[in-house]
């Protein structure tokens, strides 16, 4: 039982500091665009994101890989 709470208390806090952070967790990706893009979809405290990379096999220009965490556009504390 006592496990059980703790984890709950983690999540939240997790979910407290997605939100006012603004950063998303990688959830899935995908190619597009003939292998030259890269779509990945981030789990935010508001929603599911998508972003668009360059993807290259080699990384040297553009991404091999989707970032596991990353800055969406839109803050909870932000005056938009």
């Amino acid at each position: 039982m006592r496990l059980m709470i703790r984890a709950i208390i983690v999540i939240a806090l997790l979910w407290i500091a997605s939100l006012f952070s603004g950063y998303g967790v990688l959830i899935g990706s995908q190619e597009n665009a003939a292998g030259l893009g890269l779509k990945c979809q981030y789990l935010t405290a508001r929603n599911v994101v998508s972003a668009q990379f360059i993807h290259t096999s080699s990384g040297i220009i553009g991404l091999t890989d989707c970032p596991v965490l990353h800055k969406s556009a839109a803050v909870i504390d932000s005056n938009e």
